[in-house]
């Protein structure tokens, strides 16, 4: 049992060492993206935008954090190691950041399904953002949308 979780905690520390902030973004709003069982191609092409404007990265940079994100979505069963990296190298206005976009994400199909919602502050408490300001990204990205659920 002991070498079980030796070898679960290794793994972990492996992830850890390999990520970067743009490949724990990436898996944070590929998982936004799909977390209403409908992954709405508009939602990859904010995610790559958002990449671009907020790393700096080239096209090929995007589309490998994008390929590693959707494939670590179905590895990983859990948002530690992405929270834990953010929580280890971002200030809270980064935090806010990364919220902001998370928010646009939902957004980005025209709707914000309660499925969204939910990660969203599941994330936002994770990182230890401040309530008032989840509710600052939310309120800027919100406040044109029309039909939230």
């Amino acid at each position: 049992m002991f070498e079980q979780l030796k070898k679960f905690f290794a793994a972990d520390e492996d992830v850890q060492e390999e990520m970067t902030l743009h490949k724990a973004a990436a898996a944070l709003l590929i998982e936004v993206s799909k977390s209403d069982y409908d992954q709405d191609p508009a939602e990859v092409d904010k995610i790559r935008a958002l990449l671009m404007r907020h790393f700096g990265l080239g096209e090929a940079d995007v589309e490998e954090a994008i390929s590693l994100a959707q494939q670590g979505s179905i590895e990983n069963t859990s948002l530690y190691p992405f929270t834990r990296y953010i929580n280890d190298n971002c200030s809270t206005d980064e935090k806010y950041q990364l919220v902001l976009s998370l928010w646009e994400v939902a957004a980005e199909d025209g709707r914000i399904d309660k499925y969204e919602e939910h990660l969203i502050r599941k994330i936002a408490d994770l990182v230890y953002l401040p309530h008032r300001e989840y509710i600052r990204a939310k309120l800027v990205v919100t406040e044109n949308l029309d039909n939230i659920e």
